[in-house]
């Protein structure tokens, strides 16, 4: 009987033991298949994903290069005319300029480093950030430039292309340095929910995620290289190859991943920002590193920015979503010192809100402050650009224009079928090299 019994529980076992592992093969099985359908559905190398058939529209949560035909320009400008009606006295206007850094103080304090994430997409759209690398990084696709175009080598199938080819246009503000440039030490909440999309990762990729930065493999030996540099220097920086500022730069979602990508040990970043808490934050983190970076608090559109580095000394300038947040009557002077503090040939990389963003189509009346100007709920201000107003004021502060585009890219609630048009402005311009070499004395 006894053994009877031993015997029905060693079967039960063994049946259960089978039917554990059918499901675990099932679940196996499906995880795989989820996951090849997740890799059919990733975007291409480039944001080269362009909707041809609209009955395609919800196969995917990102189009790029959207193009819009006469009938929702006209939509579009018939919603910000609504919402353009100006309710706020100008007292009230007034004092959202006065208490603009308060209210972004509070922003960072409520959100601290959890509302926006780190854009992995800077190296496909600017691989002027690490030109050492920038054959390592997917090739952009512009609008109306066909994903497959013959002019696109096979190799970007793999978001890679050979170095000549994506190096020509990072290498010309090198190049234009020439002998009349400085002497450089030589070394190897709702509406920001909207928003929230692009300053989280733009085009969903994060491409540089396993690039390696120049300047050895041998962790120590940078360290120890970057510590000499630092040695003897007037101000932070000076002995660099390669000096970067972002201004704007919140809690750092722009200014780490450069650090972490370019490991060139000629690199210095400097990053400020109009906020006291975001620099705190800035400086709090693990990977805030006083050899390499130096953050610092700054009103960029005040005439005196106290910047630890002189005029004429910047390589690189990056002007990602923070023009909008000013102003539009300090345009003018912010550009002007920007490029101010650039060297002869040196580059300001821009990349901001354009006009009838969904953004801007989303603010109810009661918000504008003038036109295309706006204030959100929680006091913070938005400016949505034209291509024309960067244009104008890039060229009128001396600059040559390198790059000026719209960046129109359809976004889908799959969920929900509801469809979002989001619209962005990026340029790179460039300050040119000039012949007068007591106009770059500064560093000389």
């Amino acid at each position: 009987m006894s053994l009877n019994i031993m015997r029905g529980f060693r079967t039960h076992a063994i049946l259960v033991r089978l039917l554990l592992d059918v499901t675990k093969c099932r679940t196996d099985l499906w995880g795989r298949k989820l996951s090849c359908e997740a890799c059919k559905r990733q975007r291409p190398p480039g944001g080269g994903r362009e909707l041809k058939d609209w009955s395609l529209v919800f196969t995917q949560n990102n189009w790029d290069n959207v193009v819009w035909d006469d009938t929702q320009e006209t939509a579009a400008l018939a919603k910000v005319q609504e919402n353009s009606e100006v309710t706020l006295t100008p007292e009230e206007i007034q004092k959202l300029e006065e208490e603009a850094a308060l209210h972004w103080d509070a922003f960072y304090g409520i959100h601290q480093n959890r509302f926006f994430k780190d854009r992995h997409w800077l190296f496909t759209e600017f691989p002027e950030l690490a030109p050492h690398l920038a054959h390592t990084f997917p090739r952009k696709i512009q609008p109306g430039e066909e994903a497959d175009s013959d002019n696109i080598p096979a190799s970007a199938s793999k978001g890679q292309v050979p170095a000549k080819q994506q190096l020509s246009e990072v290498d010309q503000s090198q190049r234009a340095e020439g002998s009349t440039s400085p002497k450089r030490q030589s070394t190897t909440e709702e509406t920001h929910q909207v928003e929230q999309s692009e300053c989280n990762g733009g085009n969903g990729d994060n491409p540089i995620s396993g690039a390696r930065g120049g300047g050895g493999e041998d962790p120590e030996k940078r360290n120890e290289l970057r510590k000499a540099l630092r040695s003897g220097e007037s101000f932070p920086g000076e002995k660099s190859s390669h000096r970067v500022l972002e201004v704007g730069c919140g809690v750092g979602n722009t200014v780490f991943p450069i650090l972490k990508v370019n490991n060139d040990p000629g690199l210095f970043m400097y990053c400020c920002d109009f906020s006291s808490t975001a620099v705190d934050i800035v400086k709090e983190s693990p990977d805030y590193d006083t050899d390499r970076c130096r953050a610092f608090v700054c009103d960029i559109t005040s005439e005196d920015w106290g910047a630890p580095f002189p005029k004429n000394s910047l390589d690189v300038i990056v002007c990602i979503f923070v023009l909008s947040a000013l102003n539009p009557d300090k345009f003018d002077h912010t550009v002007r010192t920007m490029a101010d503090y650039l060297r002869p040939g040196g580059l300001i990389l821009f990349r901001d809100y354009g006009r009838y963003d969904l953004a801007q189509l989303r603010f109810k009346k009661g918000r504008c402050l003038s036109d295309n100007f706006y204030s959100r709920g929680d006091g913070t201000r938005c400016y949505f650009f034209t291509q024309d107003d960067i244009r104008k004021l890039m060229t009128d502060a001396g600059l040559e224009e390198v790059q000026n585009l719209v960046d129109r890219r359809l976004q889908v609630n799959r969920g929900k079928q509801l469809t979002m048009y989001r619209v962005w402005v990026q340029a790179k311009y460039r300050k040119p090299v000039v012949q007068d070499t007591q106009q770059v004395s500064t560093l000389s």
